[in-house]
């Protein structure tokens, strides 16, 4: 039996893995040797026709050099609130989404078992604050995700919330104590704890009020989708159903399965491309009909995950230059989007409100005005967009916001969690 416990922050978009024993945390441990960071895996998983399964860079080097053939899974812990997500047919066969999960799990406890050389039993699991918005599906989530590291080999599993994980690593760098806002941005939650912080011991009575909403990186690069990208694909279509009269407009359900990072690969049924072909055929204008066409290029190749790589790399852009472009070419499709600063802020404004407003309740909960705060700690990727930044620099003043190790606080915390479960 090993002495060590696993940290593992499973994320929307990127995961890693820590480890710890009673005498301390050990480095994190390198998942990927393919990528930029090794320590990083991105969360995605391929399923060859033939050949076995794939993950992170090797996901997609894979799924590119085999024609996009076979199934390639984005965003998986999105799905995890959501009660109708029950199975997917992958390679003719129906997968449910725990078994998914895990096999992604399993392969991280495999990656670290083989570099500490221990068979690890035990973790300590990240989760959002709230998976989802009513209690009841965000039970199912955490259920879910149980069952998913259960099926990976893991005997002991203890949840932490993400933002309190960051707040376990954030305490190292106190000096004194502080009321402190962590906020955790990421691909697929914003997530919130309000907490009292000090170089002492953290202990969870320090937890003043928690928080969070299903709203973050993912929903904004739908929106960006939605408003420039999707038009590319025939979203604003009409045409008529045979023998009828009546003009129809693109289902508003298939636009939204089109601009989510998550569902946009499950649009590639039988059943919907023969949909889209009808759609196509009855189109009332020869240029509707063309980017119908485009659309099933789309599908038919499985090229979602490459457009929302191109408007991720926009809205990269867009928060530090001010202005973005989605550049994407295919056979059959050409994308030049240029988008503003300011185009994109009325584009997302909406989703942003809802974050702000998550926080805002947060707040209300713990029974403090943002002048209360003393700190803000930011951490996830969607920190780093302008509107998110000015809007915490509106209510706490930009003295106060910290951009504290953006991709590995979380982890380091499961991991500082770890250490205390063993002392």
């Amino acid at each position: 039996m090993s002495d060590l416990v696993y940290a593992i922050d499973f994320g929307t978009s990127n995961s890693l893995l820590g480890a710890a024993d009673a005498s301390g945390v050990r480095a994190l441990v390198p998942l990927d040797s393919g990528a930029e960071d090794p320590t990083v895996l991105r969360s995605l998983v391929y399923f060859h026709p033939d050949s076995g399964v794939y993950f992170g860079t090797d996901a997609i080097k894979q799924y590119i050099e085999n024609s996009m053939n076979g199934r390639f899974l984005k965003s998986m812990k999105r799905f995890l609130p959501v009660k109708s997500f029950e199975t997917t047919l992958i390679n003719g066969k129906q997968r449910k989404l725990d078994d998914l999960i895990a096999c992604f799990l399993r392969e991280m406890r495999t990656r670290a078992n083989n570099h500490l050389q221990q068979d690890v039993t035990s973790v300590v699991l990240g989760r959002p604050a709230r998976f989802a918005e009513d209690d009841k599906s965000d039970r199912l989530a955490q259920d879910r995700l149980e069952s998913a590291a259960k099926l990976a080999g893991f005997k002991q599993v203890e949840f932490l919330p993400e933002p309190v994980a960051a707040a376990y690593r954030f305490r190292l760098e106190m000096k004194k104590e502080e009321t402190v806002l962590v906020a955790d941005f990421g691909g697929g939650t914003s997530d919130y704890t309000i907490l009292k912080l000090s170089p002492k011991e953290f202990k969870p009575n320090d937890v003043l009020a928690v928080g969070g909403v299903p709203v973050a990186g993912d929903v904004l690069d739908g929106q960006i989708m939605r408003h420039r990208i999707a038009q590319n694909f025939g979203s604003e279509t009409r045409y008529k159903v045979p023998f009828g009269s009546n003009i129809m407009q693109m289902p508003k359900g298939l636009v939204g399965h089109l601009c989510s990072t998550a569902y946009i690969n499950l649009l590639n049924s039988r059943e919907n491309r023969d949909f889209i072909k009808r759609i196509q055929e009855s189109s009332l204008h020869k240029e509707d009909a063309r980017l119908i066409g485009q659309l099933e290029i789309l599908l038919e190749n499985q090229l979602g995950f490459a457009v929302f790589e191109a408007i991720e790399s926009a809205k990269k852009d867009i928060s530090t230059k001010g202005v973005g472009t989605v550049s994407y070419k295919y056979p059959g499709i050409k994308i030049q989007e240029k988008i503003k600063a300011t185009q994109f802020e009325d584009y997302t404004r909406s989703e942003v409100d809802r974050i702000f407003s998550s926080l805002d309740e947060t707040l209300a909960k713990a029974g403090l005005k943002a002048s209360d705060i003393d700190r803000v700690c930011c951490t996830g990727g969607t920190a780093k967009v302008s509107l998110v930044r000015s809007e915490l620099a509106k209510r706490f003043g930009e003295a106060k916001l910290e951009t504290f190790r953006n991709f590995t606080s979380i982890v380091e915390g499961l991991a500082e969690r770890a250490k205390q479960i063993l002392n």
